[in-house]
């Protein structure tokens, strides 16, 4: 087995409370099953829609990140899954999927340190 990341892009600032409830609740019911199949290495965690930049060898910082809404990394997870192939196929079932989100499926590079 092999460790992928899951970066979550886009997010689904649109549509009631009540619609909002119901996405987050196909979220935790999704991540359940992750887990109980034992593909969750690390949960992860939603990120803040602001940060900073830093740029180049003057470590410019600026205001960020800014990009269009359907490309903010909006979280992300860690999964075990036998492959590549694998990895993205469990990634089919993510929610961000229904609202025009894309999920960005990263093999993790070992460090011999």
């Amino acid at each position: 087995m092999s460790e992928f990341t899951y970066l979550f892009r886009g997010r689904n600032t649109s549509g009631s409370p009540e619609e909002m409830q119901k996405h987050l609740e196909k979220w935790v019911v999704w991540m359940k099953e992750l887990g109980a199949k034992g593909h969750i290495k690390e949960q992860g965690h939603p990120l803040e829609g602001t940060g900073k930049v830093i740029r180049g060898a003057q470590k410019t910082v600026i205001d960020g990140p800014y990009a269009e809404t359907k490309d903010v990394v909006g979280g992300y997870m860690v999964i075990v899954a036998r492959d590549l192939a694998h990895a993205a196929e469990i990634s089919k079932g993510c929610p961000i999927l229904e609202v025009g989100g894309s999920v960005e499926v990263r093999p993790i590079q070992k460090l011999n340190m």
